[in-house]
């Protein structure tokens, strides 16, 4: 099977977010947009004092996903759900038509990643849902080599199915590889892909490599995507069809309009997307 090249590989840079400096590729002058994917946000690890998260804030039209790696994060929302997930699980919160959710880093070492996955105008009003994943209930595909660890998170990878349903297409897998392991990770063609380093290095084919704090897409020319871990690497790995509508996205709001985006903000300072108890 043939593996896909290299499109671009960008670099993450810092921006200071509350308690936390974030790594943000993804939109970037680099990257401005890889559909349906709208944000990407890295916090590298970091000790964390159990008081300091981000408040009670609203979301609409996307789905804000947590990918934990150090430490747990407690998530409640406007819908009752309140729950913790600690390091090698997920939190995927489907906004839909609205919701408010606040989230706290357990007390001491945190890291994670947390993605914007956008969806189709039909599903921007649908009713939240938030799907808590541990990582005792995250199925994991091993290489042949034993060296590499795929945690499939969402999608279908290498005859694995994803326990959290996404709202269109997408695979999520987050990638554990020691020093020389190799993976092939087959992808639809239609789908952009793209794969995150928080750390290590990999090696890609024709010559290309990749580091900690870059975010490597994958041109659609191939029948999926290969690497070599160099040294001990963790990475997010994610593919998805893309959605092609315009994308209106300000503040905590991801629409397709600038009128959508306004309504949302008037939505939410009427109380309609509820409260956190």
């Amino acid at each position: 099977m043939s593996a896909r090249t290299v499109g671009t590989v960008v670099y993450a840079d810092a921006h200071a977010m509350g308690p936390l400096t974030v790594r943000q590729p993804l939109p970037s002058f680099a990257l401005p947009a890889l559909d349906p994917f709208v944000l990407l946000h890295h916090a590298p690890r970091a000790v964390m004092s159990g008081r300091d998260g981000v408040d009670a804030h609203p979301h609409r039209g996307f789905a804000p996903v947590s990918f934990i790696f150090a430490g747990g994060v407690r998530h409640r929302d406007s819908r009752g759900n309140d729950s913790t997930i600690a390091a090698g699980g997920t939190q995927w919160l489907h906004a839909g038509g609205g919701i408010l959710h606040e989230e706290t880093p357990l007390a001491g070492e945190f890291e994670l990643i947390q993605m914007w996955v956008n969806v189709p105008a039909r599903h921007k009003a649908d009713t939240p849902a938030y799907y808590p994943l541990g990582r005792e209930n995250t199925p994991r595909y091993t290489s042949e080599d034993g060296l590499v660890t795929l945690n499939v998170i969402a999608g279908h990878v290498n005859g694995i199915d994803g326990p959290i349903p996404s709202v269109t297409p997408v695979n999520a897998v987050t990638i554990e590889a020691t020093a020389g392991g190799r993976v092939f990770v087959p992808l639809p063609k239609t789908h952009n892909a793209f794969v995150y380093l928080l750390d290590g290095s990999i090696a890609l084919g024709e010559g290309a490599t990749a580091s900690g704090l870059h975010q490597v897409v994958f041109n659609n020319d191939g029948e999926g995507v290969a690497f070599h871990a160099l040294t001990p690497t963790r990475a997010l790995l994610m593919s998805g069809e893309p959605i092609g509508e315009p994308v209106a996205a300000r503040g905590p709001f991801v629409m397709n309009t600038e009128a959508e985006v306004d309504n949302a903000f008037r939505d939410y300072r009427r109380g309609l997307m509820g409260r956190v108890a």
